[in-house]
C-alpha cells in the first residue's frame, strides 16, 4: 500500500474556516481569558439572549461542580454569585460542546470524545491549585485540548477511517496513527483552531504540546493539561474498551507535587464531578 500523502496544515486551516462559527459572545469570552476588564452587565445580557446556551449554563451552575447552597435562576444572578471567571468557563463549555454536530462516517465516536474532553477538563481544574494555575483557564484548555481530532474527523472522514484502521493494525496511540496517515496530528490542528478562535498564546501552546513532555520554561499550563489528559485516560473516563493510557514521566509527576493523599482525593473528586458534568454537557 502506498504511503498516504501528508495533509498540509494550510489545507487544515482552510477547512477550519468552513466550520460553524462560534457565537460572538463566546468568541469574546475566549479572547478575554487573560483579561479582567469585561462589562459584566453587557455579558449577562448577551448570554441571556441565547436561551439554549443560558439554560445549559444555569444547569451547570446548579450542579455539584460548584455545590451551590441556593438555586441560581438567572445569568445575572449566576455572575454575581459565582463570578465572571466561572461563568465564562461554563458558557464556553456549553457553547463549544454544542458547536459540532454529529456526522455519520469516519468512525468517530463523538460521545467518547466529549466524555474524555470533559474528564480532562475536570482533572485539569482539580490539578490547577497544585500548580498555581487559574482553575477556569485549566478547565477550558482541558475541555478543548483534543479539539483538533474533531476537525480531522469531520473535515477528512475517509482519511480518519484509514487512521483508525492503522491504529487497530499497529496497536498504537492515536497521535502516532495520525502522524502516519495524516502527516500531522490533532494537537497541531487543535492549536491552529485555537489560533483561529484567538485563544491567548499560552492556551494555544498548551493545546499544541499536550502529547509532549512539558518544557518547564513554557509555564505550568502545558504540564497541567498534559497530566490531566493522561489522568483522564488512566481513569477510563471516555468509556472506550480499547483506551490506552500514555505514561506520565517521572519529572512531570514530581512537578505536580502531589502526595499520596492528594492523588487519592483528586481521583475521587474528579470522578464524582465528571459524572455530573457529563449528564449536562454530553448526554
Amino acid at each position: 500500500m502506498d504511503k498516504p500523502v501528508p495533509i498540509a496544515i494550510d489545507d487544515v486551516v482552510k477547512r477550519i474556516q468552513d466550520l460553524p462559527s462560534l457565537s460572538t459572545v463566546v468568541l469574546e469570552l475566549l479572547a478575554s481569558m487573560e483579561q479582567e476588564d469585561v462589562d459584566l452587565q453587557v455579558l449577562a445580557a448577551k448570554i441571556s439572549l441565547d436561551q439554549s446556551l443560558a439554560a445549559k449554563t444555569l444547569r451547570l451552575a446548579n450542579s455539584s461542580f460548584y455545590g451551590m447552597s441556593t438555586k441560581v435562576t438567572t445569568i445575572h444572578q449566576a455572575i454575581s454569585i459565582l463570578g465572571f471567571h466561572h461563568i465564562r468557563t461554563l458558557v464556553t463549555a456549553c457553547a463549544v460542546t454544542g458547536s459540532f454536530t454529529e456526522t455519520t462516517g469516519g468512525g468517530f465516536d463523538f460521545r467518547a470524545f466529549w466524555r474524555h474532553s470533559v474528564g480532562t477538563a475536570v482533572c485539569a481544574r482539580q490539578l490547577a491549585p497544585h500548580l498555581k494555575c487559574s482553575p477556569d483557564i485549566a478547565f477550558t484548555v482541558g475541555l478543548l485540548h483534543d479539539i483538533g481530532a474533531l476537525v480531522l474527523a469531520t473535515r477528512f472522514p475517509q482519511r480518519y477511517e484509514e487512521m483508525l484502521a492503522y491504529r487497530r493494525a499497529h496497536d498504537c496511540y492515536v497521535v502516532e496513527a495520525e502522524q502516519a496517515v495524516f502527516g500531522i496530528d490533532h494537537a497541531l490542528v487543535g492549536s491552529a483552531l485555537a489560533a483561529y478562535w484567538k485563544f491567548p498564546a499560552s492556551m494555544q501552546s498548551a493545546v499544541a504540546g499536550h502529547h509532549q513532555q512539558p518544557d518547564p520554561n513554557q509555564g505550568a499550563l502545558g504540564l497541567l493539561v498534559h497530566a490531566a489528559d493522561i489522568l483522564a485516560h488512566a481513569l477510563d473516563l471516555s468509556g472506550l474498551e480499547d483506551e490506552l493510557a500514555p505514561p506520565l514521566d517521572l519529572d512531570s509527576w514530581n512537578a505536580l507535587g502531589l502526595s499520596e493523599a492528594d492523588s487519592t482525593a483528586l481521583f475521587a473528586q474528579s470522578e464524582a464531578i465528571f459524572q455530573d458534568m457529563c449528564q449536562i454537557l454530553v448526554n
